[in-house]
């Protein structure tokens, strides 16, 4: 991976004035991505994009959600859609990134909705959704669940350190379709262990359908998605296609939930060209 440009650190007053940590790299003059990683990880996920050859041409930031990271972790933070719009918007607003491409992984999907729903699309030039979640806690959104992933809740919410180990290991074999190399593995697991089990809970306590935001938006959306995502079902990224109008779509084959890391090469190439685009 190439790593052409130093990383900045900053910590940045989000909703409610929960301490921020974010990263950034690439050109200080170029169209800014927003990198928003998903449920229980952190920002070095998205570390095939930060230390790749985009940061010759783009400004790349990737922060910790609340809960997350380095980030705080506060009690009770995690239930109001105002506080994750708020999150966004201050990371925006702070580093002064003009029209940001956001890209969402997997939780970071419902995110963005909160986002838009509360600041709408004037300041963004387009979202990737990438095995992203616009639903949850309906029906409908457990029907697009893989089978295999529902079973692990219980022992991702679990405060006993064995109990939630095993159900993060489980969780992360299930993320890709080929196993990671033990050197990613462990990276994996332990910034998805540095995430408190309350936090997990209060991510996934959530119950909300964006289905009459999506029709609304008009800005450019590219979805990505694994064929084998064994956590969030092929099925839900093309309910949020038709959803959304002509929004582009990016099936991979042979790849999981974490389509960014599996593929990184196709994807990068991908983002790159979506971002030109716009």
């Amino acid at each position: 991976m190439a790593d052409n440009y130093s990383r900045r650190s900053r910590t940045v007053a989000g909703g409610g004035g929960t301490s921020l940590y974010l990263e950034e790299t690439g050109r200080a003059d170029g169209r800014p991505i927003l990198f928003i990683h998903g449920f229980s990880q952190c920002r070095l996920a998205w570390t095939k994009q930060l230390r790749s050859d985009l940061a010759d041409e783009f400004r790349l930031v990737a922060f910790d959600l609340r809960g997350h990271g380095q980030s705080a972790k506060p009690h009770d933070a995690y239930g109001d859609s105002r506080l994750w719009a708020d999150d966004v918007a201050a990371v925006i607003a702070a580093l002064r990134l003009v029209r940001p491409v956001l890209v969402g992984w997997s939780y970071a999907g419902m995110i963005i909705c909160d986002y838009l729903r509360h600041y709408g699309e004037e300041n963004v030039a387009g979202v990737n959704l990438v095995g992203a979640r616009t639903r949850l806690g309906t029906p409908d959104a457990v029907a697009e669940t893989g089978p295999d992933y529902l079973p692990l809740r219980p022992r991702l919410f679990s405060a006993d350190v064995g109990e939630s180990i095993a159900g993060l290991e489980s969780f992360i074999t299930l993320c890709t379709f080929r196993p990671l190399p033990p050197e990613e593995y462990y990276l994996f697991l332990g910034f998805n262990a540095a995430v408190p089990p309350y936090v997990r809970q209060g991510l996934m306590g959530r119950s909300l359908d964006n289905a009459d935001l999506l029709p609304a938006l008009t800005r450019p959306f590219l979805i990505t998605h694994g064929n084998d995502d064994a956590v969030i079902l092929r099925r839900h990224a093309e309910h949020n296609a038709a959803l959304l109008a002509g929004a582009r779509t990016s099936f991979y084959p042979e790849a999981g939930h974490n389509t960014f890391w599996e593929d990184a090469p196709r994807f990068n190439r991908e983002l790159r060209a979506f971002a030109r685009s716009l």
